[in-house]
């Protein structure tokens, strides 16, 4: 509605008229909000929608300054800063790695979660389809991007060359959760490449 339009409502409505219009416009204003964070977990792929409620704290540590309230308060997500969840498997690094991803979503924030092997299969797919730069836009519009199982699936070339862009072109741009039982020195495996 134009400004013009509301004016001329709100000069001749009576106080009545004006509360239910109110109340019609809050309460559709509410259902959208509702509807928008019910699509944004949905399209974040999620495998299964899991809250920080149940999650095992026991065996989870921090680096010095960092700590789980700040990861759960999604600070993170609006600095563009990064998680990486590295352990053994079985540990809950893929519930860690959900967890923020639904807190984000129903904040209002675009996610989107992939295992790192589906992700870097992409790019052949992508090609025979015709569609190489529909993957990297919708990859790129989310503000909290999560790689699951990094490193348990070997990849070719082409993959890590997708990762590698995906991951650098996310710096300072986006959140990236990483959840791997690789420590760092062992990455250059995944890529086949230690400068990469």
């Amino acid at each position: 509605m134009s400004g013009d339009t509301i004016d001329a409502f709100l000069a001749s409505a009576t106080p009545g008229q004006t509360a239910v219009c109110t109340a019609m416009l809050e309460s559709e204003i509410a259902h959208r909000d509702r509807a928008r964070r019910s699509r944004l977990i949905r399209q974040a792929r999620l495998p299964i929608p899991k809250s920080t409620e149940g999650l095992d704290w026991t065996s989870v540590s921090f680096p010095d300054g960092r700590g789980r309230e700040e990861m759960l308060s999604l600070g993170f997500i609006s600095a563009a800063e990064d998680l990486v969840l590295f352990g053994q498997a079985g540990r809950g690094k893929t519930h860690m790695a959900t967890a923020p991803g639904i807190a984000a979503a129903s904040a209002g924030h675009p996610v989107r979660f992939w295992q790192t092997a589906q992700l870097v299969t992409r790019p052949g797919k992508a090609r025979r389809e015709g569609t190489p730069g529909r993957l990297l836009a919708d990859v790129g519009r989310s503000r909290l991007l999560a790689l699951d199982e990094f490193g348990y699936v070997p990849f070719d070339a082409d993959g890590a060359r997708l990762l590698f862009q995906v991951i650098s072109e996310s710096y300072e741009r986006q959140s990236l959760v990483t959840a791997t039982n690789l420590e760092f020195s062992r990455w250059g495996t995944v890529f086949g490449d230690d400068q990469m």
